[in-house]
């Protein structure tokens, strides 16, 4: 492994960072994490990280959901990451995950004692394909609800519930999962926000009906308002996903992937509608710097160390 992280308080060898077999994080799953991309502009040779003081402020709510408190804020997180990706010389598309953990050495539940802070990053280009239309399955195993772990947070332990329906539906020949609430609602896809389209009106489950507070969830929500495209809230019924005009899943890994089929049932025409082409055309030259109205979203990261 090359590159650095920061670990345990200062930058490391990335194949120098790592764990005791008694930390607690990794015996119950006590930690909290964020997955954010940086993307590289080959004509501006500069790597924009994108919203990271968004992934931030969702990340110290998230701590304050396990009782973690880290000594920096939304600003140190952000210099801390430009400098990690100076040090790894990024120079291409790349994905950084921060974890704050409970790091004591020991067996017990409590979450009254030591908290730690790491940061990683390596390269990624897409995780999900960006053109072909994906075959999506609703999942046997349900989402888990707010009073159990909360979805709105992004809680290493909770992760188990969208593996098990993720592999469930690698196992049975699709792409991915789609989970639903113990009502029987939709609530998103394993890791990502979903998104149907219905007579022009671009509608997603609200956070209450368990989904996370995506940050490319809330990007979307400005590019439909920048595009005039009407945009609800609203509980999703099963059945209704079968009869949308067109389906997409988003987030951080998955960009904005486009859903051909649900249950072996076909999305419309099962390809690319134009509400979700236009969403993605506007996404991607938002996250590479090509849109200079979208600006703030993004820290540049060489032309700010000259």
């Amino acid at each position: 492994m090359k590159g650095h992280a920061f670990f345990e308080g200062k930058f490391v060898p990335l194949e120098d960072a790592r764990l005791s077999i008694m930390t607690h994080a990794f015996l119950y799953g006590t930690a909290v994490f964020e997955g954010i991309r940086a993307y590289y502009n080959t004509n501006q040779k500069e790597l924009f990280i994108f919203r990271p003081r968004e992934h931030y402020q969702r990340f110290l709510n998230s701590c304050k959901l396990l009782k973690i408190q880290l000594p920096m804020n939304e600003n140190d997180l952000v210099n801390l990451t430009s400098d990690l990706l100076r040090r790894n010389e990024a120079h291409e598309d790349v994905y950084i995950r921060p974890v704050a953990y409970k790091s004591a050495r020991r067996i017990g539940l409590r979450l009254d004692d030591e908290n730690d802070f790491l940061l990683f990053s390596v390269p990624m280009g897409a995780y999900l394909s960006r053109e072909n239309p994906l075959k999506l399955m609703i999942s046997s195993w349900r989402r888990i609800e707010d009073n159990a772990i909360p979805a709105r947070s992004k809680v290493n332990g909770s992760y188990v519930n969208l593996a098990l329906a993720a592999a469930e539906a690698r196992d049975n020949g699709f792409d991915e999962a789609i989970l639903l609430n113990e009502d029987g609602s939709v609530s998103e896809a394993a890791g990502m926000n979903l998104f149907i389209v219905r007579s022009g009106t671009l509608i997603t489950p609200p956070v209450t009906d368990n989904a996370l507070e995506g940050i490319t969830r809330s990007t979307i929500f400005e590019v439909a308002r920048r595009a005039g495209i009407p945009c609800l809230e609203r509980t999703i019924d099963r059945s209704e996903l079968y009869v949308a005009d067109e389906l997409f899943i988003c987030g951080t890994g998955a960009e904005i992937a486009v859903g051909g089929s649900v249950d072996n049932r076909q999305i419309a025409n099962g390809k690319i509608g134009p509400i979700t082409s236009q969403i993605q055309k506007a996404y991607f030259s938002i996250v590479r710097g090509e849109d200079s109205a979208m600006n703030d979203w993004l820290v540049p990261i060489w032309k700010s160390s000259k």
